[in-house]
């Protein structure tokens, strides 16, 4: 699409009043968006919160979140691999993959991480008694937030 017609679109746009046209010809695409003071942004809810889990209240995460790193157990931390939604089953009503005190074995699932729609795995990279879940479910997680210790 040459320079002219993108000057049209861009006046088009300014003159009518609309907030935003997008035009495709052939394999090229544009889109011409006007934002104005007054324009109030709408986010749209993820498409997976349909799967969401119901989370704990807001106070227990700000006691957890305040409890010194000393006072978790000793063992091997498990740490997320991507930046994703944390779930501790594989559907709302599921049984989860791991609970404080059950014994894993290096390969066992422990959780599931959604990253772009996409659902993984996350295993035990040893085996040993789960000591502490440090995540809630259906929770954001950063790479390499501590998830679980195993000890």
């Amino acid at each position: 699409m040459d320079l002219r017609k993108l000057k049209k679109l861009i006046d088009l746009v300014e003159e009518s009043g609309i907030a935003e046209i997008e035009v495709t010809e052939g394999e090229e695409k544009v889109r011409i968006t006007r934002v104005t003071q007054n324009t109030q942004v709408m986010y749209a809810p993820s498409p997976m919160q349909h799967y969401a889990m119901p989370q704990a209240a807001p106070a227990a995460a700000a006691v957890e979140a305040a409890a010194p790193a000393s006072s978790l157990p000793e063992g091997t931390v498990v740490k997320s691999p991507m930046v994703g939604t944390f779930y501790r089953a594989a559907s709302p009503g599921a049984k989860p993959f791991a609970e404080v005190g059950q014994s894993v074995s290096a390969g066992d699932t422990l959780c599931i991480i959604e990253a772009m729609k996409l659902l993984n795995e996350i295993e035990a990279e040893t085996s040993g008694v789960i000591k502490a879940i440090l995540v809630e479910n259906g929770t954001p997680v950063e790479y390499g937030e501590p998830l679980f210790i195993i000890g």
